[in-house]
């Protein structure tokens, strides 16, 4: 007899429902300081008029049941109203600037330290990968906080696509820049283009997942389409949106926030309640759409899949 262990934070599919009540907005952080969760924005609906043709049609996506959550979902509304994607602008409702950007066609870059560089239409890449359904939080370090439906494939099948070479250690991802479009992206004082970076570890780890689609839908530009990822034991602003190229290097990558604010932010990123950011508390999140203070979890609840990765490194501001 097969025996399965679900994770310690795992739920029942069936109370992992949505949650339509009503939110009470407020701002929170602006400018520099803020360094949110980097997402993307489109039309009035959120969803784009020029989405990909061949995404699979919602019925077609399996649930990985894997994944599911402690807490119910965040109405859909909310999680695709309430973003950040500062090339657009530093409010969180950014739908209408985003839905500038077009997302198909569109195409990604995979370079550097690998045996089969190769750039491929956003199309072919998910004919390629093996999608499904994730139910994941995201925790943002502006210490608000979403559970999510993310449709998309394991960050580990792009990599073995990619075949790294041995000397690759990170992978560099680098989002879309088009200053015609994204008006910030026409100021000096940031470093645009956005770019994160992930150790090779970390890419393959079973959580690293590429993000194609949310809530049985094809992604929208305010989440970050066509193409984005999703870490959901970091902080939100390491899963870089938008998405043009991935190069893999045996340099570790200077990552935007790390440029932007040193003093503030740094490469690691992982969720930690007892580790404040030097301007307020990490102790607690508001979740969006209720408004509901719930105590953050150490990596975000999810320390039995990545805690190992990080064994040993006591040099490393590892939440920061």
């Amino acid at each position: 007899m097969t025996i399965i262990k679900r994770p310690r934070w795992a739920i029942p599919e069936r109370e992992a429902t949505d949650e339509a009540v009503f939110f009470g907005r407020r701002s929170f952080l602006g400018g520099l300081a803020a360094g949110g969760a980097m997402m993307a924005g489109l039309t009035r609906s959120g969803f784009a008029d020029d989405a990909p043709a061949v995404a699979p049609a919602p019925e077609a996506v399996k649930r990985n049941e894997h994944y599911t959550l402690d807490r119910p979902l965040t109405a859909e509304k909310w999680a695709t109203s309430y973003n950040n994607f500062y090339e657009f602008g530093f409010d969180k409702d950014i739908v209408a600037e985003a839905s500038k950007l077009k997302t198909h066609p569109w195409a990604v870059k995979i370079d550097g330290l690998v045996e089969h560089p190769q750039t491929l239409d956003i199309d072919d890449i998910i004919k390629k990968m093996p999608i499904e359904e994730r139910l994941y939080r995201h925790r943002c370090v502006e210490a608000w906080s979403m559970a999510v439906p993310w449709t998309g494939f394991p960050l580990k099948a792009l990599v073995d696509l990619a075949a790294p070479l041995s000397t690759a250690k990170y992978i560099r991802f680098e989002t879309f820049l088009d200053p015609k479009v994204a008006p910030e992206q026409n100021s000096f004082f940031y470093p645009w283009p956005y770019v994160e970076g992930l150790t090779l570890a970390e890419a393959t780890n079973e959580l690293a997942f590429m993000v194609t689609g949310i809530y049985g839908k094809p992604l929208p530009p305010q989440n970050g389409a066509p193409l984005r990822l999703a870490t959901p034991w970091k902080y939100g602003f390491k899963s870089t949106k938008s998405i043009v190229k991935i190069s893999f290097t045996a340099d570790r990558p200077k990552s935007y926030w790390e440029i932007s604010g040193p003093r503030e932010y740094g490469f690691w990123a992982n969720v930690n309640p007892e580790v404040p950011h030097p301007r307020w508390s990490q102790a607690s999140e508001r979740v969006l759409g209720t408004g509901e203070r719930r105590p953050t979890l150490l990596y975000n609840g999810y320390g039995d899949e990545v805690a190992g990765l990080y064994a040993g490194m006591t040099n490393e501001k590892l939440f920061m």
